[in-house]
């Protein structure tokens, strides 16, 4: 979950929380892991295909599809889904899943 723009947040203020399911409580630890739920909203989803360093369809869903959507965000960053991370997949076959998170109705 992006809270800053990479491009436009200089990195010593950029804030990301990286995620993964778990099915039980992470207890304390000296790495600073902790748990967090995101909240149930209701979101609309645009799917990129290329470099993550170039995300299209967060453009896509906060430029176009947000302004003409009759939506307003929810109070939480938008999520990246990396759909497939693994050392050997190549920056044009990178697909994220991007959720823009909307106030309930």
């Amino acid at each position: 979950m992006h809270y800053t723009n990479p491009k436009t947040t200089p990195p010593e203020k950029h804030h990301v929380d990286f995620g993964i399911s778990v099915d039980e409580s992470i207890a304390k630890n000296i790495y600073g892991v902790i748990n967090k739920t995101i909240p149930q909203l209701r979101c609309a989803k645009a799917r990129d295909i290329g470099s993550r360093y170039h995300n299209q369809a967060i453009i896509y869903l906060l430029e176009k599809w947000l302004p003409n959507s009759g939506e307003k965000l929810g109070d939480f960053p938008p999520i990246f889904h990396y759909v497939n991370v693994r050392p050997t997949v190549k920056p044009e076959q990178m697909i994220t899943d991007v959720y823009l998170l909307l106030l309930d109705k």
